[in-house]
């Protein structure tokens, strides 16, 4: 038997009814030898994703059982061949820009579009594209920051930053770097005045953004 190719398989990870009826339909019209499947729950979004690793994930994020962002993100940078698709009612402007910034490969349309433009959505995310909305382009936009100086840290510093963004207290980090606690608070601060941070948030932020550490790392 032939085998489908790598983007007919579709998963659904969203527990509304109507929505995931009205998704058949459109994949219908976009793909006749579509393969569509649900997921209830993260376990089995999981296993369906071993099974079939190449493909596209629909999911409303506010309908589905994720923990948070991060849990989402860690399931789809496990999931590497797949290509997803955000499809929920209007998602608040922090949450995703803060899902887009840790992963712009996400696709994202609204309950709302029209169908031409679902049907676009879905048609690029199956071609292995990044299609966003007008509403995820708009938050995307306002949410660019302005250009930072050029921040140069030390080897010593950039090893420390390292432990920090990946959730180590400044005594852990003395303790396995066999640095004294001060040592490690002075480089910290320097850390912070240079990157021009006052969270630990922020500091992962850098971190995430410069390479420093992967999505792997970080979200384990």
């Amino acid at each position: 038997m032939k085998e489908k190719s790598a983007r007919n398989n579709y998963i659904l990870a969203d527990n509304q009814d109507v929505t995931r009826d009205g998704l058949r339909s459109y994949l219908r019209l976009t793909d006749v030898d579509a393969t569509v499947t649900e997921a209830v729950h993260y376990r089995a979004l999981l296993e369906k994703l071993r099974d079939h690793p190449h493909s596209v994930v629909v999911v409303d994020y506010a309908l589905f059982d994720f923990s948070s962002a991060n849990h989402l993100l860690n399931i789809k940078s496990g999931a590497k061949k797949s290509s997803w698709l955000l499809f929920s009612d209007e998602p608040g402007e922090h949450f995703l820009r803060q899902l887009l910034m840790a992963d712009p490969t996400i696709s994202v349309a609204l309950k709302n579009n029209s169908k031409a433009q679902l049907l676009d959505a879905l048609m690029c995310v199956a071609a292995g594209e990044v299609y966003w909305c007008d509403y995820a382009e708009s938050v995307m936009r306002s949410g660019v920051p302005p250009a930072k100086k050029t921040v140069t840290l030390t080897s010593s510093e950039k090893k420390i930053l390292y432990e920090i963004a990946l959730g180590k207290t400044t005594k852990e980090i003395a303790v396995e770097k066999n640095l004294s606690f001060h040592t490690v608070n002075a480089h910290r601060r320097n850390i912070y005045r240079k990157l021009e941070v006052n969270s630990v948030n922020e500091v992962t932020r850098y971190a995430l953004q410069a390479g420093l550490i992967d999505l792997m790392e970080y979200y384990i």
